[in-house]
């Protein structure tokens, strides 16, 4: 019996002991690019929405869902693909000295957008861009010159 006793406790003590396991090798998932896709031009803010549009309407694969102005947002379908594309001013600083407006596209949710169709539109539109903007500004500045020769611009006030 004294023998057994140290046999028992040699096996209650076995019993309680985990194996060591270790973890399956786990499958490393995809890394995905989680910088937002936007970039930068030198225009307002309102010069560059008007631009991104007249860009859009001409791209072929592109669908209107809507824009707004004041958000300086266009929301599209691309190939199939919702995404909202965002013009924002980006405020002076010692490091920004001219108007600078920040496109980029996010998914419906706001959140930043990281497919191919979306850093196809978004590399379209930072190409075309500047020339558009330019083409605008051009476009409105011969609509101001033909008001104030016709005097279409100006009400008369009659007293």
């Amino acid at each position: 019996m004294r023998n057994a006793l140290p046999i028992l406790i040699v096996l209650a003590l076995a019993s309680c002991a985990q194996p060591v396991r270790t973890p399956p090798p786990s499958a490393q998932a995809p890394v995905t690019d989680t910088t937002p896709l936007r970039f930068t031009v030198q225009a307002s803010r309102n010069d560059a929405w008007n631009a991104i549009g007249q860009i859009l309407v001409r791209t072929p694969g592109v669908r209107y869902d809507g824009r707004a102005q004041m958000l300086g947002l266009n929301a599209v379908r691309y190939r199939g693909e919702a995404l909202m594309l965002l013009a924002r001013a980006l405020p002076l600083s010692h490091t920004i000295k001219t108007l600078t407006t920040e496109v980029s596209v996010t998914t419906t949710h706001g959140k930043p957008m990281h497919s191919d169709n979306a850093a196809e539109l978004l590399a379209l539109l930072a190409r075309q861009l500047p020339a558009e903007i330019e083409s605008v500004k051009a476009g409105l500045a011969a609509q101001q010159k033909t008001k104030q020769k016709t005097g279409t611009g100006k009400k008369e006030r009659k007293m």
